[in-house]
């Protein structure tokens, strides 16, 4: 029996990664928060201001007998665009980076892997930004931010920019679907 693992992704706003790992089938739990930035125990608003050098991230936890790593950062891949430098579509700043923040080495290991594999076969029209490493200063988001899609389904920006990357989720990888 394999131990669950853990890892920390960023891929824009929380709330849009959070929603889209929610219907990963092997994914045990998932927590918003903050971290690789310099702040102790940052509020939201702090971490908006850009000033924290804090990236909104989701700390994953899943069960590699069911979901491996490998398609883990596949679904991270699909749903954001680790092409677009401090930003994801209208949400720009340091906070809205790509970034995979590894626990263990294997980690650190395979992610740069797919990384170097993307960019040889061109995966993308443009660099891959996407930051690889360790995890650093980690500190979760307020309670309110939490499962915020799911309590939150018509909010407008969950709407706009959470729903399709559900939806985006579901069709490319129906087979990780709870």
């Amino acid at each position: 029996m394999s131990a669950n693992e853990t890892i920390v992704l960023a891929g824009g706003c929380f709330w849009c990664t959070e929603a889209v790992f929610k219907e990963v089938r092997g994914v045990l739990d998932i927590e918003s928060g903050y971290s690789n930035g310099q702040a102790t125990q940052p509020t939201y608003e702090q971490v908006c201001t850009g000033r924290t050098g804090c990236a909104e991230v989701i700390k994953l936890t899943f069960d590699p007998a069911q979901i491996g790593l490998r398609q883990v950062l596949e679904i991270f891949f699909l749903v954001h665009d680790p092409t677009q430098l401090n930003r994801q579509g209208n949400d720009v700043g340091a906070q809205y980076r790509s970034g995979i923040y590894w626990l263990t080495p294997p980690q650190q290991a395979l992610a740069e892997d797919m990384i170097a594999e993307m960019t040889r076969e061109k995966y993308y029209g443009a660099p891959i930004v996407t930051e690889v490493l360790p995890l650093s200063h980690y500190w979760p988001a307020e309670e309110y931010h939490q499962d915020f899609f799911e309590r939150n389904p018509e909010q407008a920006y969950c709407m706009a920019v959470a729903a399709p990357k559900v939806a985006k989720f579901r069709k490319t990888f129906r087979e990780w679907a709870r």
